[in-house]
């Protein structure tokens, strides 16, 4: 006897089997075997073409406080650190710092830790492990005194029966140095500017050296009686020129450093450097008091 049912089921599977896309996904199920392969293969996007262009390199930088110049709480890490930064990002990079000691950041660097370290003058040690910059910034070293007690000075021998203060690890120029490891000039050191500034009002040294912008920047953070008493002498001790330095022993120092030379001759052409350094004094109710910058 002919069953109408299973005609009808007979007639919708050839139906479906007929379909193309439903045969295909019914000849494309896998077996009990080939399950397993392909659910632990991983399914990977492809790379978006912007990508590249959206992620940026971070260099590392080392450094230790200086302000305003550098700082750890100072808006954008200080003026200096802003300029890096804006050198960097236009050459592709985006720069974290690291706030160290200035010993430990010179060293450390030195040993490959850090992409480059900033800000250093230049002297015979450095350039053994160091590759400069182009000049980064010009500062002037002062003399900071008593105002009831004035400097007259002409020479560095001009010096030599005055207490003299100053900062472990600290250069004040060939000359000066030469004058203390000599023993013309006596000098005691100290850790910080802060504490060479109390001596001074304590009569403990008759004057010390400091760069005029980091001394300022120091004494508005003092108090009032205390800060009232200080000035500088006009005369210069040291004017010098300071550079971001990196390490000769990473591959990619050399061109690290021509991409940023290119770019800070462009932002003193552009006019860029001098607005960026010329920006009001960076502060902040945080900063603490510098460590000594050698």
């Amino acid at each position: 006897m002919f069953d109408f049912r299973i005609a009808q089921i007979f007639f919708l599977l050839l139906c479906i089997l007929s379909t193309p896309g439903t045969a295909q996904s019914v000849a494309a199920t896998p077996t009990t075997d080939s399950i397993a392969p392909i659910l632990l293969t991983p399914f990977v996007l492809p790379p978006s073409p912007a990508a590249p262009q959206d992620v940026q390199t971070v260099l590392h930088i080392s450094t230790g406080e200086w302000p305003p110049y550098l700082g750890e709480h100072l808006p954008h890490h200080g003026t200096v650190a802003l300029l890096i930064s804006e050198m960097m990002r236009q050459a592709g990079y985006q720069v974290q710092f690291h706030f160290l000691p200035w010993a430990r950041a010179y060293y450390d660097t030195a040993a490959g830790r850090y992409d480059a370290t900033a800000i250093w003058m230049q002297n015979n040690n450095r350039l053994n492990d160091y590759l400069f910059s182009g000049v980064l910034l010009e500062t002037q070293l002062v003399l900071f005194h008593l105002k009831r007690q004035p400097l007259v000075w002409q020479t560095v021998s001009d010096l030599k029966n005055l207490e003299l203060g100053g900062g472990f690890g600290y250069s004040y120029g060939a000359e000066f140095d030469q004058a203390v490891a000599t023993g013309l000039l006596k000098i005691s050191r100290v850790n910080t500017t802060e504490q060479n500034f109390r001596r001074l009002v304590a009569g403990r040294i008759d004057t010390f050296a400091e760069e005029i912008k980091v001394g300022y920047h120091i004494l508005q953070h003092l108090p009032d009686e205390l800060a009232q008493q200080i000035t500088h002498h006009p005369t210069p001790l040291l004017r010098g020129e300071n550079f971001l330095l990196f390490p000769k022993n990473l591959p990619n120092s050399a061109r690290l450093k021509t991409l940023f030379n290119q770019q800070l001759t462009q932002a003193k052409i552009s006019g860029q450097y001098q607005h960026i350094l010329q920006r009001p004094p960076l502060t902040s109710a945080k900063t603490p008091m510098p460590e000594q910058k050698p």
